[in-house]
């Protein structure tokens, strides 16, 4: 690709051991960097077994809300389609949208809004269940699973428009520390009974999951483990690795799993446990070697207003996670803040992500990893290959089926002790937006605290059975818009933050405004820990062109977009750094 660099080999022949030394702050690979491909496979591998857990996760929180038997084959084909399009989107991120090092894929923010779509068409009862033939029972799930697709798609749209347009530069402006905290937190606290139903089907298995990734990931995360590898300087020789900081999430998983292998031959948990591994090998029998995900493979998506103006909720987050996941991201692989035109494209891109994924079948959009980002500042390795090799892993394991069936068949409290943690990570990245706060001001907490209780207790007050006929406009359709979104947490206690903290009096400073904006810094300007300049951000062809015809600068996508305030023939390369010019 253009502007790609080349390492030596003296570089490659030291990787494997830089990959696992914490001590040195230099990047092995930037942004812009090749590794040899052996090195990308190894790297893109460890970048899906980080995204995977979240992206199966999924299916095991919607199949129940659409009716589906948890013994349905059909569960791990949905997992193979959200692997599948995961590394679709990922591959046009990386390659057309903001060609930064991010993995895209499923994401639990629309699965609030779905949960409140899905409120509204109830499941038949067990009797009526059992008494259906299996065409019944397919067709049962499928309706509701059509209605969740639609939604996704059209909602999709708006990303899209939002993107393309440059319209997201201008909401920036509104986009504060206070509303985007309970939008983001309340995700994670609005979950809370998802996660405790599943971990409730065997605490004893759920607290030990728990456990077993608190000390991996806090306790143990500095200790090393020795492993055995090889470079043409060195020969065979022992490295340590830190294994428990790069996989705590699939080494409690794999520890609790094997527990329940043992408890379960040795008769020891009773038939009917959810801890047994037994109760779902079918799934995994049963699911073909090959599976050959393809657009529309449940029928046509059907499009209902209340779903998509719900599912409008999960569109807005992902927008607001993603903006702050390619600041992150920029930081740690090397490069420049991205500038308006790669933020336009990325977020543009992700809503042509929702739309695939959607059409696809996947039950869910798609969003920025913030996992994956986190990886690059362990590993030292910000190049944009590597998470390519990662999205044709991602594309090759989705079509394998059996794949797929292996992770639906993990026990039912080991994914619940996994979802306490997981959504009170998600929880805390909300709340680590109030940093930028002024957190003695009597005017913020009014805002956080008002914001996030009525985030959480108007939903659960429409929950709770016969309140939501409250809700009598006259209209049907007026209904089922209003009931989903005031049913929908993050949409309610998000709507309230930004109200309130775009009317109620307070400085910028009082409202954190000021460092909140620092960090959205013009990319016109290298910070000295960038190690490449804005030109990583251009298109991969047809830059020759952009260059020369001057009216690009009016599309907000084109690299020589400037901004709609600008009007000077925008320079699409950084000033080069001094050495550089004396060179030339």
């Amino acid at each position: 690709m253009e502007g790609e660099r080349r390492v030596t080999k003296k570089t490659v022949a030291k990787s494997c051991e830089a990959l696992v030394d914490p001590n040195p702050n230099r990047l092995l690979y930037t942004v812009e960097d090749s590794p040899p491909w052996y090195h990308c496979i190894f790297l893109g591998m460890q970048h899906y077994l980080m995204m995977v857990e979240s992206a199966v996760s999924i299916p095991y929180l919607l199949t129940p809300l659409m009716c589906m038997a948890t013994n349905d084959p059909a569960r791990s084909s949905i997992a193979s389609t959200i692997i599948f399009v995961s590394g679709l989107v990922t591959l046009m991120q990386t390659t057309l949208g903001v060609r930064l090092p991010i993995v895209q894929g499923g994401t639990h923010g629309f699965l609030v809004p779905t949960i409140a779509i899905l409120a509204l068409r109830p499941c038949p009862s067990d009797a009526e269940l059992d008494a259906m033939t299996s065409e019944e029972r397919q067709e049962v799930w499928q309706i509701r699973m059509r209605e969740v697709q639609g939604a996704i798609c059209v909602s999709a749209i708006f990303q899209v428009v939002v993107g393309f347009t440059g319209i997201i530069g201008q909401l920036l402006r509104f986009l504060t520390p206070l509303a985007i905290t309970p939008t983001i937190a309340l995700i994670g606290l609005s979950l809370y009974p998802v996660a405790t139903d599943k971990a409730s089907s065997h605490w004893g298995i759920a607290v030990l999951t728990m456990v077993s990734l608190v000390i991996f990931s806090q306790y143990l995360s500095e200790v090393t483990v020795p492993f055995i590898t090889y470079s043409k300087d060195a020969g065979f020789h022992s490295t340590r690795i830190y294994i428990f900081k790069l996989f705590p999430v699939l080494l409690a998983i794999m520890m609790s799993w094997l527990l329940c292998v043992i408890l379960t031959y040795s008769g020891a948990l009773s038939e009917d446990s959810e801890a047994r591994t037994d109760i779902r090998q079918n799934i995994l029998i049963e699911a073909p070697w090959f599976y050959f995900p393809y657009p529309f493979q449940w029928g046509l998506p059907t499009v209902t207003l209340a779903g998509v103006i719900g599912m409008m909720a999960g569109v807005w987050v992902s927008i607001v996670e993603s903006i702050g996941d390619y600041y992150a991201c920029a930081r740690l692989a090397g490069a420049p803040p991205p500038p308006v035109h790669a933020v336009n494209r990325g977020i543009a891109i992700e809503g042509i992500g929702c739309i695939l994924a959607g059409i696809w079948g996947s039950g869910n959009g798609t969003t920025s990893y913030s996992q994956n980002i986190g990886a690059i500042g362990v590993t030292k390795v910000g190049s944009r290959r590597v998470i390519q090799y990662s999205a044709a892993i991602m594309i090759l394991f989705g079509i394998i089926g059996k794949v797929g069936a292996f992770f639906i068949t993990i026990p039912e409290p080991i994914v619940g002790g996994i979802f306490c943690i997981v959504f009170a990570m998600i929880a805390a990245v909300g709340l680590s937006s109030l940093q930028f706060v002024e957190l003695n001001s009597s005017r913020n907490l009014f805002v956080l605290g008002f914001s996030m209780f009525f985030g959480l207790a108007i939903p659960m007050w429409f929950n709770t059975p016969g309140n939501d006929t409250v809700v009598d406009t006259g209209s049907l359709l007026v209904n089922q818009v209003l009931l989903v979104l005031l049913k929908t947490s993050m949409f309610v206690g998000g709507l309230f933050g930004f109200i309130l903290d775009n009317t109620v009096p307070g400085t910028d400073q009082e409202r954190g405004l000021i460092q909140w904006r620092e960090q959205f810094q013009s990319a016109g300007s290298v910070p000295s820990s960038a190690t490449c300049d804005a030109s990583c951000y251009n298109l991969p062809f047809g830059m020759h062109f952009v260059k020369r015809w001057y009216w690009t600068r009016f599309f907000p996508t084109s690299p020589t977009f400037m901004g709609w305030g600008n009007t000077r023939r925008p320079s699409i390369m950084c000033p080069q750094p001094q050495e550089e010019q004396n060179k030339v």
